[in-house]
């Protein structure tokens, strides 16, 4: 691995990921809140813990794609999103998995927990987006 400030690839890897945080963080935690409130006036407490868990599931997949963006970012660019793939083939099979375990357990709501887990992802992910056409970072850089 090479020095981060003598890595252009680097420095827009990390460049993008703490935009990517700034602009997802307030979104997703306002989703969570807003899932809690509307589970648990639809659920009460069952509501309220489904959504509770599914959006503690959703940001902490959020967060672990922004870490492994930070512990990549000085690797090759084509090892960079060999990481991102896997990381994120990994990520699917986990919360599969999360979702498959946490299916039986009637002390939560379960559409709660869905619902709120797949809003915070994918306005987390539309933040993303919105931060990587906002942040100046060039696409292609040259050896």
């Amino acid at each position: 691995m090479t020095d981060n400030t003598e890595n252009p690839h680097a420095q827009s890897v990390l460049k993008l990921a703490d935009a990517m945080l700034r602009f997802a963080l307030w979104p997703g935690l306002a989703t969570v809140v807003i899932g809690v409130v509307v589970s648990t006036i639809l659920s009460g407490v069952p509501g309220l813990l489904g959504s509770l868990v599914g959006g503690a599931i959703a940001f902490a997949s959020s967060l672990i794609t922004l870490f492994m963006m930070r512990k990549s970012a000085a690797l090759d660019p084509f090892m960079v999103m060999a990481v991102a793939i896997g990381g994120y083939i990994l990520k699917v099979l986990v919360l599969f998995g999360v979702m498959t375990a946490l299916k039986g357990v009637d002390a939560f709501n379960r559409y709660a927990l869905a619902f709120t887990t797949l809003a915070v992802i994918l306005v987390w992910a539309a933040a993303e987006f919105l931060a990587f056409r906002k942040t100046k970072i060039p696409t292609i850089i040259p050896s």
